[in-house]
């Protein structure tokens, strides 16, 4: 299996696939743009090695390598923005870019796609629905993703307010770790010196890789109201997409 995309919803993917014993790898940026990277395969780049809910991503340098690793039940991950010289028989797109970057029908006998930006029988076999609510994780064999509304999922009352996105371009510094709860107004870092302030009470669930250089706008951080959550485990809607993947590669529809 060759998953495109290391974030965390491609490693709830990872996760269910390689529960039911299949090979996985995972093909990721030089630089990854995750924020939750306590549950994300793609922080296998920078640490060379992660243990996520007891499965381990491991940083590979060539397509056969990634192989071998795959094939002893640990997740491949390889530097590879480009689909990789690996004879894959399913290959998902889990970048989740909302559009389709370059994925073919014809790259694999099973071609899935995650959220909007694929159709099903044009660009790739099978889609799942990544939109939280009553259709999240459910597999379409024709037709496409509910759009993407451009707004997060409601969680706990929050959805805007709850992505920390950069005020302006720059280099990110944070003083929290992932984990930590933050106060209203409470600073938890600065992007080019600009603060990065928590709009409520909230776990902070994810943070970009400190040091990096981003662009005004990105998403940079994500703040659970939820006071129990734990950002070390793989979340509701990752699990509920990778077990829709799951059933795709097992359908027979495939």
């Amino acid at each position: 299996m060759l998953v495109r995309g290391g974030g965390d919803l491609a490693t709830g993917v990872a996760w269910r696939l390689t529960r039911a014993g299949f090979p996985v790898v995972v093909t990721e940026m030089a630089q990854p743009l995750t924020v939750r990277r306590t549950v994300a395969l793609s922080s296998a780049v920078a640490a060379g090695r992660v243990d996520i809910e007891g499965m381990v991503g491991e940083r590979t340098e060539t397509a056969a390598e990634a192989l071998n690793v795959a094939l002893t039940g640990s997740v491949a991950v390889v530097v590879s923005p480009e689909l990789p010289p690996i004879e894959a028989a399913v290959v998902i797109d889990a970048r989740m870019a909302k559009a389709n970057l370059d994925t073919t029908i014809n790259d694999a006998e099973l071609v899935v796609g995650l959220g909007p930006g694929f159709t099903a029988g044009v660009d790739c076999h099978a889609v799942i629905e990544t939109l939280r609510g009553p259709r999240l994780g459910r597999v379409l064999w024709s037709g496409s993703a509910a759009p993407n509304t451009g707004t997060p999922g409601l969680v706990s009352g929050h959805d805007v307010d709850r992505v920390l996105r950069s005020p302006q371009a720059g280099r990110v510094e944070w003083q929290v770790e992932i984990g930590a709860q933050a106060r209203p107004g409470q600073e938890l870092g600065t992007v080019g010196g600009a603060p990065v302030a928590a709009p409520f009470e909230g776990v902070v669930r994810g943070l970009i890789l400190d040091g990096a250089d981003v662009p005004a706008g990105l998403k940079i951080g994500d703040l659970d109201a939820r006071l129990d959550v734990n950002p070390h485990e793989i979340s509701d809607k990752a699990l509920a997409i990778g077990g829709g993947v799951l059933e795709a590669v097992l359908s027979p529809a495939s």
